[in-house]
């Protein structure tokens, strides 16, 4: 079928096109969850939740690709994008856990809020958020690694693709990378804690904030499910920045029919592809 010809059905169709038959329809995603807050005078937040099927990639936690996804024809599949969580605000504030994102049966679950110091425990999440001095909060299994040991500062957030505090004692742990949109993308970094000797302490590879260093730590970037860095404690207590909010990307062969929550719609190596930075749906 070529682009504007007229189906058998009688519809038109007005974007790319590719022969396919109803049966046999699959489809390939990156389920990103919101980010989880980073802490007030802590740790930072814990990554979004991370999940993906595509082929030759990974999940979070070190987790193979998932199964193969088989779309019915006519039945409108149900998307879910999470909000990143809040930072924690005033003093011995904990950071919010972020939200879930959904793409029909698929869930990621929400980056886990980081502790602080008379608040210390980080949240359970998609990945764990960081702590200050107690315990940091643990990753979903397949989803995400935890956050870094208690330390001195405050500790990492736990990535998508490693536990908090890997690459030093308060970086957030890096995300995973997918080329599902053509493109070779970083997502779901945990958020670095904060620390009074560093000028600078950047957030985990994938939308990680960074931790403050005489300031509020920084949010999570917007549509990474990255999770936002802790404030700093040199001086007044500042407060943990917002993890970053999360996004459902679909790819498929098959043209949908229809979709609602204006997704962006691109083509790359013959397949179409449909990123979700609200919430939807699609249909084939």
């Amino acid at each position: 079928m070529r682009f504007g010809e007229r189906s058998r059905s009688g519809t038109v169709v007005t974007g790319w096109t590719k022969r396919s038959t109803a049966a046999g329809i699959t489809a390939e995603y990156v389920v990103v969850a919101g980010g989880g807050g980073g802490g007030n005078v802590g740790g930072g937040g814990g990554a979004g939740g991370y999940r993906s099927n595509v082929v030759g990639e990974s999940s979070g936690g070190g987790a193979s690709a998932e199964g193969t996804f088989n779309v019915t024809q006519g039945t409108s599949y149900t998307v879910t994008v999470g909000a990143g969580g809040a930072g924690g605000i005033g003093t011995d504030a904990k950071g919010s856990n972020g939200n879930n994102s959904v793409f029909s049966t698929v869930t990621s679950t929400g980056g886990g809020g980081a502790g602080t110091g008379g608040n210390p425990n980080g949240n359970n999440g998609g990945s764990g958020g960081g702590t200050r001095s107690g315990s940091a909060g643990s990753g979903e299994t397949g989803q995400g690694f935890a956050g870094g040991a208690a330390t001195n500062w405050g500790s990492g957030g736990g990535g998508a693709g490693e536990a908090g505090s890997t690459d030093g004692t308060t970086l957030g742990g890096d995300g995973v990378s997918s080329s599902i949109t053509g493109t070779a993308t970083f997502r779901a970094g945990g958020g670095s804690g904060a620390r009074q000797d560093a000028a600078s302490v950047p957030g985990g590879d994938g939308g990680g904030g960074a931790g403050g260093q005489n300031s509020a730590g920084s949010a999570g970037s917007a549509n990474t499910g990255g999770g936002g860095g802790g404030g700093a404690f040199d001086g007044p207590a500042y407060n943990g920045g917002a993890g970053g909010s999360g996004i459902v990307i679909i790819r498929s062969l098959r043209v949908a029919t229809s979709t609602t929550g204006s997704p962006t719609v691109t083509q790359s190596g013959g397949k179409i592809i449909y990123s979700f930075t609200g919430n939807g749906s699609i249909t084939w």
